[in-house]
């Protein structure tokens, strides 16, 4: 495929064969540098690496009249497709229907669902941008990957324009029940949009099964095989997939300079203490504070622990112009303080609580000289801090991964401590676990976790879903 046209949002372009369209909300580097980043945002940069192809998405810059041809550039060797967006549409398809209902619903809050037909409308007509940016350098053979939940009806729209590429969608949160989903208003325009696709991919058999229900409930679709439904003339199929890491990439970030610089920091800062980690966007769906308030009951249930062992949680801002999001640092905030002031000492706190993001190897360093990490959200697609962490660590003295029932990587990561986010006399337990566990068991189950993220990393993945999405049809 080529990038058609001399110029793309002002800016020369040579022609280039593209093979792979990935699109997604945002793109880590879209500013033109490198980024250090996790999760989705590095499996799509292993998807695209040693590829030919196009990351697509929105630039994070506001604009009042933005052009309708992406601009292009090459970061670390990836082409990057970029477009601004309005006021308007970063207000109704970004803050909006994207973070104030699709979010919170996926992931079982549908208390703080804020429903707006103003919003929707602004995700649908955000959608059409992104589809059109697509259709205009999109040629018959190439693959489109759409990702997430932010541009759902992008297949839709480009069915609407002729297109009739292969086009797949990965679903990285939650696909929750429809009793859940069924809450909001015009559902069936969702699922239905789903059915323009012809791969659809999910995080768990759970959230498989989820999906199936609702397209059966409420999408019009013929079963035609376990998995597969047909729509409008087309077959979608379904199927999980669940996301893995880079365990060597992880393990030199570890062991670079930079990783090596945080493993020393750490280690004289704490002195001979036990090191207990938590990463997270500070995000609701983490459940930090919940985190934050049962390890202090550890402390206070097991007071031999006290000035042993010191909690480092990670919390990177998230959505900062969303209330419920800044409603969450500050009940995170007030869980800590609350913590510290009753059991802490003038030379010892038990929890240090950093709000910022720290480059890639900076963290892998944290985890590989971390006791016990806390992942523990309230409901996770699939949550790669954790297989971050086991990749993170060493055989000669690996830390415990606790680890909530409720994210996705738990159906397969079964030798981690596996916790009820809810129920904070379990993650008590845990943490006593975590940190008396003998060496030999440490080891024995951090080579079994070892085992498992190595076999489904992030290539396996990749590869795994676009041979799936190749075949479909």
């Amino acid at each position: 495929m080529e990038l058609c046209g001399p110029r793309a949002g002002g800016r020369g372009l040579r022609r280039q064969l593209i093979r792979l369209i990935v699109v997604s909300n945002r793109i880590a580097g879209a500013g033109g540098k490198s980024a250090a980043a996790g999760g989705l945002a590095v499996a799509l940069r292993q998807a695209l690496t040693g590829r030919d192809g196009v990351w697509l998405g929105w630039s994070g810059a506001v604009s009042e009249a933005p052009a309708d041809e992406p601009v292009v550039k090459m970061v670390d060797g990836v082409a990057h497709a970029t477009l601004d967006l309005t006021p308007a549409d970063r207000r109704e398809y970004y803050a909006g229907f994207a973070n104030r209902v699709l979010w919170p619903t996926m992931h079982y809050r549908v208390g703080l669902t804020q429903f707006s037909r103003v919003d929707y409308e602004g995700y649908r007509r955000v959608n059409r941008r992104f589809a059109a940016a697509i259709a205009r350098m999109a040629r018959p053979k190439d693959l489109i990957w759409v990702h997430d939940y932010h541009l759902i009806p992008v297949a839709a729209e480009l069915r609407a324009l002729g297109v009739t590429n292969r086009i797949g969608y990965f679903h990285h949160i939650p696909w929750p029940p429809i009793e859940v989903l069924g809450v909001l208003p015009g559902v069936g325009q969702l699922i239905e949009a789903m059915t323009a696709y012809d791969l659809v991919g999910v995080q768990t058999a759970v959230d498989e099964g989820n999906f199936i229900r609702a397209l059966l409930q409420g999408g019009r679709v013929s079963r035609v095989g376990r998995a597969s439904f047909s729509a409008g003339g087309r077959t979608c199929r379904v199927r999980a997939f669940p996301i893995g890491v880079d365990p060597g990439a992880v393990e030199r970030e570890a062991a670079s300079p930079a990783g090596r610089r945080m493993s020393s920091a750490m280690r004289r800062s704490v002195g001979g203490r036990k090191l207990v980690v938590g990463v997270d966007r500070l995000d609701y769906s983490k459940g930090i504070a919940p985190r934050i308030e049962a390890f202090g009951e550890f402390l206070s249930l097991h007071p031999e622990w006290r000035r042993k062992v010191t909690y480092v949680q990670i919390a990177s801002p998230s959505r900062t112009d969303v209330r419920e999001y800044r409603d969450v640092g500050n009940r995170v905030d007030e869980a800590v303080s609350r913590v510290n002031s009753h059991l802490g000492e003038p030379d010892w706190a038990p929890i240090r609580l950093v709000k910022k993001a720290y480059p890639y190897a900076a963290i892998c360093g944290l985890y590989r000289v971390a006791d016990a990490a806390l992942v523990t959200p309230m409901r996770d697609g699939m949550n790669l801090v954790a297989k971050e962490f086991v990749a993170a660590q060493t055989q000669d003295d690996p830390g415990a991964l606790i680890l909530s029932r409720f994210a996705g990587a738990a159906f397969r990561m079964r030798e981690a401590l596996i916790v009820n986010p809810f129920d904070s006399l379990d993650m008590v337990e845990a943490l006593r676990a975590a940190l008396e566990m003998p060496l030999e068991e440490r080891r024995r189950r951090w080579m079994a976790l070892r085992a498992d993220i190595g076999l489904r990393d992030i290539h396996w993945w990749t590869q795994t879903y676009l041979r799936a999405l190749t075949r479909a049809r």
